[in-house]
């Protein structure tokens, strides 16, 4: 078996089509402290490839809880998991093409890889904080901030240059 980097189960190279099976296997998905991904019943255990993430966070909700702010985000198979400290939002950054790969926890070592259009919903609702010296861009949910990425540093004041007078003339 499979998890495609989109999401999609695979079984033998076929694309698992009833959500209700992919539900149950995934109710049965473990992560191992290795990294491997393995389905796990009480009567078998077997190997499951993960392309990237084993779910994809397909929708974000904001809602005022208790006067702060909460994101819960809806996943491709339904789960609804609200990013808090057991549930931590992470975002990867390529040190190249600095492309974001953005996370958030859903259970026990599986993560939902969230996808470009909620994570364009998150970068609109970020916030700058000041974390460890360093500034950065990111969001509150459930009171804990989790951050998006450094902010740039900002751009140096373009050179000073010589004002015109009104009649013309440049001064220093």
């Amino acid at each position: 078996m499979r998890i495609a980097r989109d999401g999609t189960w695979y079984y033998k190279g076929s694309p698992i089509g009833r959500k209700e099976l992919v539900c149950l296997f995934s109710s049965v998905l473990k992560r191992e402290a290795d990294g491997g991904y393995w389905l796990e019943t009480p009567v078998e255990r077997g190997s499951i490839e993960v392309e990237d993430a084993p779910f994809v966070a397909v929708e974000v909700f904001w809602r005022r809880c208790e006067g702060r702010q909460c994101l819960t985000f809806r996943t491709n198979l339904d789960e609804m998991v609200t990013a808090d400290a057991d549930h931590p939002i992470r975002v990867q950054i390529d040190p190249r093409t600095r492309e974001p790969r953005p996370y958030v926890m859903v259970r026990a070592g599986l993560e939902a890889r969230i996808n470009r259009a909620v994570f364009y919903e998150l970068v609109a609702l970020a916030e700058p904080e000041t974390l460890e010296g360093r500034e950065v861009l990111g969001v509150w949910s459930e009171g804990v901030f989790f951050p998006i990425d450094d902010l740039p540093a900002e751009a140096a004041p373009p050179p000073r240059r010589g004002r015109v007078r009104a009649n013309g003339a440049a001064t220093a």
